[in-house]
Formats: structure tokens, C-alpha cells, sequence
């Protein structure tokens, strides 16, 4: 990936409709180059696919919860995908200890989150420990991908 591939990811990551006219303009190439560069990023496994950015608070998902769980190395894989599979998680993580979990969780109201994690967290003993946080103030966050 050469410089120009950069820049045209960043274009697509700001806007994923960026038609090939308008990267190529941005980019001082051809349309032509524009469409064979994504064309190759697609077929190389770079882009994996084009998606919207959906802003939760619009969909009445106002409580951003960060949950860190401390779980039997046992039942990682078995207790991770369950969580997974809950519309609740936006995110989960299987962090480098091999025991802990990242997990982010949308929810309309608190009572929501409370159901969720009396349902799938507590009274657990695979989760030896538990450590939550709810999200107060975005300063800054990531929107369609990493920059690169």
C-alpha cells in the first residue's frame, strides 16, 4: 500500500459513498486509477466492506456502558460468544491475559442495561470479577475505521 492508498482510505472512511469522480479529484488522478485503487484494496482483503455509521443516540440508545470482566480461562469462549450474540453488545473483546473481556453496551434506558446484566453477568462463576463504567462525555471517538 503506497501513500496514495492512504489517502484514498481516509477519503472512504470519512465518506463511504465518495464517488470515484470525487476521490479522484481530491486525490489529482483519474477516475479510472480511483476505481482500479478501491477495486484492489476490495480484492486484496483491505476494505472488507462499505457500511454506515449510525449514531445510537438518534435510535434512542443514549447509555454507553463499558464493562471489564475477569472470566475462568475455561469458559472464555463459550461465555464470549453468548455475549456476543446479545443485541445489547456493540463490541467485545478478548484481551491479551486471556482472561479478561472488553465489552461495550448500547442501551435506551438504564432499567435496560440493568435487566442485561442481572440476565447474562450476574451470579456467574465463571466471572470472577466485574468492573463497569458508564460512558458520561465523548471528547473524542473514532467514526468508520482507524486513520490511518
Amino acid at each position: 500500500m503506497n501513500a496514495t492508498d492512504a489517502a484514498l482510505l481516509n477519503i472512504l472512511i470519512k465518506d463511504g459513498r465518495a464517488s470515484f469522480a470525487d476521490i479522484a479529484r481530491q486525490l489529482g488522478i483519474s477516475r479510472a486509477h480511483a476505481r482500479t485503487r478501491v477495486q484492489s484494496l476490495v480484492d486484496s482483503g483491505v476494505i472488507e466492506l462499505f457500511s454506515a455509521v449510525i449514531n445510537p443516540e438518534k435510535l434512542g440508545k443514549v447509555i454507553s456502558t463499558f464493562i471489564d470482566l475477569r472470566v475462568a480461562p475455561a469458559a472464555m469462549d463459550t461465555l464470549s460468544q453468548e455475549l456476543a450474540d446479545c443485541p445489547e453488545v456493540v463490541s467485545l473483546y478478548i484481551m491479551s491475559d486471556l482472561q479478561s473481556l472488553h465489552i461495550h453496551t448500547l442501551t435506551n434506558t438504564y432499567e435496560t442495561f440493568d435487566r442485561f446484566v442481572r440476565e447474562r453477568i450476574f451470579n456467574r462463576p465463571e466471572i470472577l470479577s466485574v468492573d463497569c463504567k458508564t460512558l458520561m462525555t465523548r471528547v473524542k471517538h473514532r467514526r468508520g475505521g482507524a486513520r490511518l
